[in-house]
C-alpha cells in the first residue's frame, strides 16, 4: 500500500480491462514519430498477467494492439505501468 496524507492507495501489479498503462511506440521508418515514446493506453483484453490488448491514444488517433507484452525496460511495442511523479 502507498499513502498520501490520509488517503491509502493499493499497489496494483496485475492489470485488468480498463486500466491505463503506457505503451512504448515503435516509431515510424522516416522518423516523423520517434521510437521509444510513451503513449497512454487502455487495456482492452487480458491474455495473461503480462500480455494484454491495448487501445493506444496517439496525438493523431487511436491504434489497437493485441499481444503487447509487459516490459519495465520499455522496449518498443511493450507496455509498462505509468511512472509516479513526486508532488512538488
Amino acid at each position: 500500500m502507498s499513502t498520501e496524507g490520509d488517503i491509502v492507495f493499493p499497489i496494483i501489479d496485475i492489470p485488468s480491462v480498463g486500466c491505463v498503462v503506457h505503451y512504448v511506440a515503435y516509431g515510424t521508418p522516416g522518423g516523423e514519430f520517434p521510437s521509444g515514446v510513451c503513449r497512454a493506453a487502455v487495456v482492452t483484453e487480458m491474455a495473461s498477467d503480462n500480455e494484454v490488448g491495448l487501445c493506444i491514444l496517439n496525438p493523431t488517433g487511436l491504434f489497437f494492439r493485441q499481444g503487447a507484452m509487459r516490459d519495465p525496460d520499455k522496449t518498443p511495442g511493450s507496455w509498462h505501468w505509468p511512472e509516479w511523479l513526486e508532488a512538488s
